[in-house]
């Protein structure tokens, strides 16, 4: 059933006091709001709350109470009644300061939005495609090879390989040329069957050898990969009675320190706002049990994502209450979005770890 326009305008007036007082919202309320206007009797704003129940938008948390949004209606609300702030609030030049390390900058970033917001914040490193810049074989002894895989962003893995007879000289040789031959430059996409097998065939006797040595590959790639994340604001959790209860807190504080968790969490967000072409800023609205991770039923997430100028991209996210405020979640992250891509469109000196 799709709602009318009163029933909308009682909706959005719920919501709004909810998300402002964290207390359930009785017809009186909805009456009184001055940023709706309804013109009608509190009687009639009662049938049409039964309604909006019935319909799954808000429920009634105890008798005698008012009523609270549900994760629909939060999810209509920010879909749908949500209206985008006139101006969005000033904060070139002032919202972070000049640095010269990735580090440092989106260290900012997360310290900044916690402040701003009062919520858990956590913004991820960029995700660069990483490919293999170079292998290099060793004959250790008699029995063992040394495979040392280096790849992009400097991630070096070493894998011991065992051979059954010493290979010659010569033989490491062109198995070094064979290898970097094929693989200097390819990401784990680009290893493919067809590649594979075409190395074997070039090998000849040698290609046991070669399947260790992808293994390698893989494993170096997979380190290299894993997203480097910035947290702040977790105790703000704290600030939210409704987040209030010890056994629960602890579980999203415990939620939002394993970074594996969040790594998670955000590549899959990283996916979605990729699929999502009309969405300028990238930015997603995860509500209560949209997340794949545990406990975070009464949270919702925001994020966005920011760009390099060579096609690299990171993610911020924003953790709060289900009632938090969207709008003003909503109106910074594009902000900072727009002075992030500021920073690096004009060529700021912001070096990557282990720049010189």
């Amino acid at each position: 059933m799709e709602l009318d326009e009163r029933k909308k305008k009682i909706l959005k007036a719920i919501i709004a006091n909810y998300l402002e007082t964290g207390e359930p919202v009785g017809s009186r309320t909805v009456s009184k709001y001055t940023d709706v206007d309804l013109n009608v009797s509190p009687a009639t704003i009662r049938n049409e709350m039964a309604d909006l129940e019935d319909l799954g938008y808000i429920t009634q948390p105890r008798t005698s109470a008012g009523r609270v949004p549900t994760d629909k209606g939060y999810r209509f609300y920010v879909d749908t009644l949500m209206e985008e702030k006139e101006e969005v609030e000033e904060t070139k030049s002032s919202l972070l300061e000049r640095v010269d390390r990735m580090e440092l900058l989106l260290k900012q970033v997360a310290k900044v939005l916690a402040y701003n917001t009062n919520y858990a914040t956590m913004v991820t490193a960029p995700n660069y495609r990483k490919t293999v810049k170079f292998i290099q074989l060793s004959q250790v002894d008699i029995s063992n090879l040394l495979a040392v895989i280096v790849v992009e962003g400097n991630i070096i893995k070493n894998q011991m390989i065992h051979v059954d007879d010493m290979l010659e000289n010569e033989d490491v040789l062109k198995l070094n040329i064979l290898l970097n031959t094929f693989l200097q430059g390819a990401s784990l996409e680009d290893i493919n069957l067809e590649m594979i097998q075409a190395m074997k065939a070039q090998s000849g006797d040698y290609a046991p050898i070669l399947e260790n040595i992808f293994q390698g590959i893989i494993e170096a790639i997979h380190e290299a990969k894993e997203l480097e994340i910035y947290t702040s604001g977790a105790t703000n959790i704290l600030k939210y009675p409704e987040l209030g209860d010890i056994t629960r807190t602890s579980e999203l504080l415990e939620k939002f320190e394993d970074k594996n968790e969040l790594s998670h969490m955000l590549e899959e967000t990283m996916g979605k706002t990729m699929e999502d072409g009309d969405n300028e800023h990238g930015i997603q609205v995860y509500i209560g049990g949209e997340t794949s991770v545990q406990n975070m039923e009464d949270c919702s997430l925001v994020t966005a994502t920011y760009k390099m100028p060579e096609g690299a991209t990171g993610t911020i996210g924003i953790i709060g209450p289900k009632r938090m405020d969207y709008k003003k979640v909503v109106s910074t992250l594009k902000n900072l979005t727009i002075e992030l891509d500021d920073i690096f469109k004009k060529g700021k000196e912001v070096k990557e770890d282990g720049g010189n």
